[in-house]
């Protein structure tokens, strides 16, 4: 996904305060479905995966766990796992 286009979206979604509604969420779970497909993990696996992401990260740094991402792109005969985590702030005390 482009980085530019997409965080924008996100951004004016957020000081507008637009709510995303069932159309993001039917959107969200077809692509897990795809991501399923294409890498051979169940969809609670996945969402496993990002959790867990979630919380190594967020010992480190501050996030925005709304616009976390977490997506599988082929490249010629790999599959790379490729994340959007939106940085908050550093944590100084870990």
């Amino acid at each position: 996904m482009s980085r530019g286009g997409r965080s924008f979206a996100d951004l004016l979604s957020r000081v507008f305060g637009r709510d995303e509604g069932s159309k993001t969420v039917a959107k969200d779970r077809l692509r897990l479905v795809l991501i399923h497909d294409r890498a051979s993990m169940a969809p609670e696996m996945l969402e496993n995966l990002k959790n867990d992401m979630l919380r190594v990260i967020s010992e480190y740094l501050d996030i925005d766990p709304n616009g976390f991402k977490v997506d599988f792109e082929r490249h010629e005969d790999a599959m790379a796992l490729v994340a959007n985590i939106p940085i908050l702030a550093v944590k100084r005390h870990v």
